[in-house]
């Protein structure tokens, strides 16, 4: 016996039938929306003013990198560098790596002692 399987797209917003599938991301998450043209028009032209000045991200790790004003000491935060903490560690006994992450205790110890 023969079958014949339809796929059908519903729009998500509206549970009209959708005539494609939109991806975006935000905050470093990926998403996909089932949309008609109308819908989908919308939606790129609300993103419009902001991809106009955003900066494109290429490589492997699509939307990963996030960027915050807090965080645990890092560079990205304002806060010193590993290579900071690293001639802090060697001055003061502790055995690194010149790379990798620098261990969490390390960066504790560097706090403290500033």
């Amino acid at each position: 016996m023969a079958q014949k399987v339809n796929i059908v797209l519903v729009d998500d917003l509206d549970g009209s039938e959708a005539t494609e599938t939109v991806s975006f991301a935000l905050d470093g998450t990926a998403y996909e929306i089932d949309l008609n043209d109308q819908n989908a028009a919308a939606l790129r032209e609300a993103l419009a003013g902001f991809v106009g000045h955003a900066r494109k991200v290429t490589g492997g790790r699509r939307g990963a990198t996030r960027r915050t004003s807090t965080g645990s000491g890092g560079s990205g935060s304002g806060g010193p560098s590993a290579a900071d903490i690293r001639a802090w560690a060697k001055e003061n006994g502790y055995d690194l790596s010149e790379r990798g992450r620098v261990p969490a205790e390390v960066r504790q110890a560097y706090d403290a002692a500033h």
